[in-house]
């Protein structure tokens, strides 16, 4: 799926049938269905979709950070650096957390623990993956702060995380992440809870110290305009799978999935003053429950008796791929997937 979107590009991370599922009294949540993406070396790879859709799952997988039980890996592949991460032991798996690739999680309050000063915690990696010293440890830590923009980084050092803002917190979370100098950061809504102003400042930081290092960025949202600020390449998923994947001035110039077109058309920006704000009908499915056909196909205006059909990807544009089977068919023209009121000034960069 999109393999061939970025071929000069090098291939930093490919996954190939991804399947987690979570094994609970309630039944067996299939919280991500075969899902198949790559990432390119220096390259931002948006992975987006509504709450509960698999995103954040599917990266903990890959790391090895789901709990096991009642998590359990059921199928797949994910080859990063010559290794399939799926398949290595947990030994191997904490060599390449936090040394090669590294995770910006969620809520930097529950992230931080509250019980370690902030210099504890950016030197912990550094003393087990480098075996550095503690003086030498320290100075990168002072140098990691100063470089997210946080002032009077070595008293800062002795502070605990109750002691810093929201935005300083994910601030700290970002130079814990890039202490190390990983080939793969992933960041998991970066920047929810935080002010506009603060969203900002954060995902600029993230683009600037990805172009000083090199790296490759997962970016986890739900927002597509923040994928359109900060992408080149989005993944759509919903109810655990993969409906499109392109790059992201193809998929903002011409979606292709029906419940891209939803999620676009679902931005508060998108309208004028007063108007009504669009949303998507129904709600997602119970993953518990055994499904057949298009996931969304409950809450497509689109949806056909051929919705039934079992989809998988297809690419029906050069680098362009999507799973719903009537644009595959040419059933459905792209230009009616657009919501009406959809805005045409949102584009990617």
């Amino acid at each position: 799926m999109g393999g061939d979107m970025t071929a000069s590009a090098e291939r930093l991370l490919r996954v190939e049938g991804l399947r987690t599922s979570f094994h609970t009294r309630e039944g067996v949540l299939r919280a991500v269905d075969d899902l198949s993406f790559t990432v390119d070396q220096g390259r931002t790879l948006g992975i987006v979709g509504e709450s509960g859709s698999g995103k954040s799952v599917a990266m903990l997988s890959l790391l090895g950070l789901i709990p096991m039980p009642p998590g359990r890996i059921e199928g797949g592949r994910a080859l990063f650096g010559g290794r399939d991460l799926l398949r290595c032991t947990a030994r191997e798996l904490r060599r390449v957390r936090g040394r090669e690739i590294s995770m910006i999680f969620q809520d930097p309050m529950t992230a931080l623990n509250p019980f370690m000063t902030i210099g504890a915690q950016l030197t912990e990696p550094l003393t087990v993956h480098e075996g550095i010293g503690r003086r030498a440890a320290r100075g990168r830590a002072i140098a990691a702060l100063e470089e997210v923009g946080i002032q009077d980084a070595e008293e800062r050092l002795r502070s605990y995380p109750h002691e810093f803002s929201g935005g300083m917190r994910q601030r700290v979370m970002i130079a814990m992440a890039l202490i190390t100098r990983p080939r793969l950061l992933i960041a998991d809504e970066p920047t929810t809870a935080l002010d506009v102003t603060v969203q900002a400042q954060i995902l600029e930081l993230i683009r600037r110290l990805q172009g000083e290092l090199g790296m490759a960025v997962v970016l986890i949202t739900h927002d597509l305009g923040v994928v359109a600020a900060v992408c080149e390449d989005v993944v759509v998923m919903y109810a655990g799978r993969a409906l499109e994947s392109a790059s992201a001035v193809g998929l903002f110039a011409q979606p292709r999935h029906p419940y891209t077109s939803a999620l676009l058309a679902s931005l508060p920006t998108l309208r004028g003053r007063g108007a009504e704000l669009y949303t998507i009908p129904g709600m997602p499915p119970d993953l518990t429950e055994p499904r057949a056909g298009c996931p969304f196909a409950p809450r497509c205006e689109h949806a056909a008796e051929i919705c039934g059909a079992s989809p998988v990807l297809e690419e029906t544009a050069p680098g362009h791929w999507t799973a719903c089977v009537r644009v595959q068919r040419g059933e459905l023209p792209v230009e009616a997937l657009r919501v009406a009121g959809e805005d045409e000034g949102l584009r990617a960069p």
